[in-house]
């Protein structure tokens, strides 16, 4: 895994910190003081982009529908293909909840 490159207490504890959260108005106050809009829309969009692809969806209707630069597209699907599941394990969860 590539994340396991930045593993340690600093990112331990960001982790426990976002696992504290009980609900979604939570996680917005949360995110709202840790992260700028920017970096909230980017991960935010990589999701709709994966949960996209997941779903069959060719490049020029996820960037139309998401306005994710084919860059974009193209690195979720290689995280999607050869990364660690993490976007497999989270939409199955999601897909489960529904």
């Amino acid at each position: 895994m590539q994340i396991d490159k930045l593993r340690g207490k600093q990112l331990d504890q960001l982790f426990d910190a976002i696992l504290s959260l009980k609900d979604r108005e939570e996680c917005y106050r949360f995110f709202d003081d840790i992260a700028t809009m920017s970096e909230i829309h980017s991960i935010a969009q990589r999701l709709q982009v994966a949960k996209m692809l997941t779903e069959g969806h060719t490049y020029s209707v996820i960037e139309n529908e998401t306005n994710a630069s084919t860059a974009t597209i193209s690195r979720v699907r290689r995280c999607i293909n050869f990364g660690s599941d993490g976007y497999k394990l989270v939409l199955d969860r999601l897909m489960d909840a529904e």
